[in-house]
């Protein structure tokens, strides 16, 4: 029965497009008619002016030979002149979008259709004078064109005079273009053409002083970026879109800096590098947003070398499920991996990433998901066992600061026991490649986390000198835009729910980079790795959380500390105002890709470092105390209490 319910559906929707695409075809033939009609009775004017003309417009001057020769033509003609537009597809266009093309195409016909004219005469011996031919073909090929633009002037008038634009235009937004080049140029033709936005482009900033005085599509050219904000109040702007999609992150910066300031909307195109075959059109145009203040252009890598790395392998992600893992899982599963395998302990999320990537791979993809905690030494052994990765990602930790140290003892259980257990078992079953996942909290950390994170790494690279076979490395970046518990989320929510907005200190500053940007740090870092490096990106100048949150606001169209409140809370337990990407004794080591360095590994003794271990293991298990003096004794940097 519901398969039967299922065909009567698809049966009544397929009927529904046929009468659509039947309505349609209708409306197509009934325009074509007109135009066709249009085009006869403007051959038939033109060429009995021009016969006018010749005779100083005088119809009783006429001889009666010259006049019967036009009723004789006339006919013909139009019949050589529809042929030859149909065959041109001339009555095919889509009349709202006529265009330039349209024109040149009926002059290339008339190539054609004039020698046709002239030779049908010749044959027919029904000569007429040389100016009749000459103002006739030429005054017919002109009316033909004006024929075909005449609708998109009556459309604009007759849009201009309706009820629904009336209604519209009572809703319009005024908009400032910056960037006078190809992307601005399409954006503002685009503009003045829909009847289906409500923005209306009335000046364009560039700073290039050779376009300013002049006008793109009849909207003058009024400035440079300095003068984006006197120019928004004189010319009551509503909304600026960045037009520049070829700018560094730099200018984008200085220049959104500047556009923030004037209380407008900000959108903008993506950069050239996000644009499909350099593509622009305004369903590609968004909102600002803050990666776009950041000031840094996007880390790259060379996908070639990335996808012969991964391709045919089998690749393992520890807290495949979380906002780095979910990403790592997503980049590898487009590079035509072996198998690619998911372990995470949250159910929730292990399942979220299974079923998009099964949404959009279907049967190409071998995906496994696997429930299970790096802290279960069995489990995790198994796991590897029987999979037998090639490569290992190893993303499962703890990282929240402040909860961390509440409860350190969960972050030594599952950081630093969870990687020591999952490197062991890397190490045994084979992997070639484990890479984890660190931060540049662990660089003389004032917090738990940072310091397990720092115990992880060292267990990284006492694992690398102990087993050949394996390179262990790991990768080490700043925050991450838009992660779960991160910033940003929290200053939205925040602003959405009017405030206050909340920063710990005024002048506290961190690194930033997006999700797909540490992905790529990680990927490209699993090609490069030899053993035992430390990985490190180059993220640019670091970010006054004070200033995020106050261009969060400013981006969502309110004012700060009028809108809405900003209130300082003071440094949280295990923060500190800044954070650092190498400890001084690691020194910094270059790679092919300019914004990767290294860090190279610290001499150590990894026999001792082996018992701290085991007594950090059994001291995490009994929840002890002091579990925080007995990491300080293996990372000296660690300053407890030291906020």
């Amino acid at each position: 029965m519901e398969k039967q319910e299922q065909q009567k559906k698809l049966g009544k929707n397929i009927k529904k497009e046929e009468s659509g695409a039947g309505f349609t075809n209708k409306k197509w033939v009934r325009n074509a008619l007109i135009v066709m009609l249009a085009d006869i009775i403007c051959l038939y004017f033109v060429f009995f002016l021009a016969l006018l003309l010749r005779f100083d417009f005088s119809f009783g001057s006429i001889p009666s030979r010259y006049f019967n020769s036009y009723l004789y033509l006339m006919p013909l003609w139009c019949v050589f002149c529809v042929v030859v537009f149909y065959v041109a597809r001339l009555y095919h266009s889509i009349w709202s979008f006529v265009s330039i093309d349209e024109g040149l195409f009926v002059l290339r016909s008339y190539c054609l259709i004039a020698p046709l004219m002239v030779a049908s005469s010749l044959i027919l011996n029904l000569r007429m004078p040389i100016s009749f031919y000459v103002i006739g073909i030429v005054g017919s090929a002109v009316g033909h064109i004006a024929i075909r633009f005449s609708y998109r002037l009556l459309r604009r008038f007759a849009n201009a005079v309706s009820p629904e634009v009336k209604e519209k235009n009572s809703h319009v937004e005024n908009a400032m273009i910056i960037g006078g080049g190809d992307a601005g140029s399409v954006l503002i033709k685009e503009l003045k053409q829909s009847t289906h936005t409500h923005l209306i482009p009335v000046c364009v900033i560039d700073d290039d002083v050779n376009k300013i005085g002049r006008s793109l599509y009849g909207v003058p050219v009024v400035g440079g970026r300095n003068d984006i904000i006197t120019k928004a109040a004189e010319y009551d702007i509503d909304t600026i879109i960045y037009a520049i999609p070829t700018a560094s992150g730099y200018d984008r910066k200085e220049t959104l800096n500047i556009a923030k300031e004037t209380g407008c909307k900000l959108r903008t195109i993506p950069g050239i590098y996000q644009l499909a075959n350099g593509e622009v059109s305004m369903s590609r145009v968004r909102n600002v947003e803050l990666t776009d203040l950041l000031g840094r252009d996007p880390i790259t890598v060379d996908n070639e070398e990335v996808f012969n790395m991964l391709s045919g392998k089998t690749i393992l992600v520890t807290g495949g499920g979380g906002s780095i893992g979910s990403e790592l899982c997503r980049q590898i599963a487009s590079h035509n991996p072996k198998q690619l395998i998911i372990f995470d302990i949250y159910e929730n999320n292990a399942y979220e990433i299974q079923q998009e990537l099964l949404r959009k791979y279907k049967d190409t993809l071998n995906l496994v998901t696997l429930i299970g905690s790096v802290r279960n030494t069995h489990r995790i052994t198994s796991v590897m066992k029987t999979y037998k990765p090639d490569v290992v990602f190893h993303a499962a930790a703890h990282k929240h600061v402040p909860l961390m140290e509440e409860s350190p003892n969960e972050a030594i259980k599952n950081n630093v026991m969870g990687t020591y257990k999952t490197a062991k078992a890397a190490a045994e079953a084979g992997v070639k490649k484990f890479v984890l996942i660190s931060t540049d909290k662990a660089v003389n950390p004032t917090n738990i986390m940072g310091a397990t994170k720092r115990i992880c790494e060292m267990i990284i690279q006492m694992m690398d000198r102990e087993t050949p076979n394996t390179s262990f490395v790991a990768v080490r970046f700043g925050n991450v835009l838009g992660s779960n518990g991160s910033v940003i989320p929290l200053f939205k929510k925040q602003i959405a729910e009017g405030g206050p907005v909340t920063v710990t200190h005024k002048d506290i500053n961190r690194f930033f980079m997006t999700i797909p940007e540490a992905v790529s740090l990680v990927l490209q870092a699993s090609y490069y790795a030899n053993g035992g490096e430390i990985f490190v990106l180059d993220m640019g100048e670091p970010v006054k959380i004070d200033d995020m949150a106050r261009n969060l606001i400013k981006l969502s169209g309110l004012r700060p500390d009028v809108d809405i409140k900003i209130e300082y809370t003071g440094l949280r337990p295990g923060e500190k105002l800044y954070e650092e990407k190498l400890m001084a004794e690691e020194g910094m080591q270059t790679t092919a890709n300019k914004l990767i360095f290294i860090g190279k590994p610290i001499e150590m003794d990894d026999e001792w470092f082996k018992k701290k271990l085991a007594e950090l293991d059994r001291d995490s298990k009994e929840d002890d105390v002091n579990i925080k003096k007995y990491v300080q004794e293996i990372v000296p940097t660690y300053k407890v209490g030291n906020y």
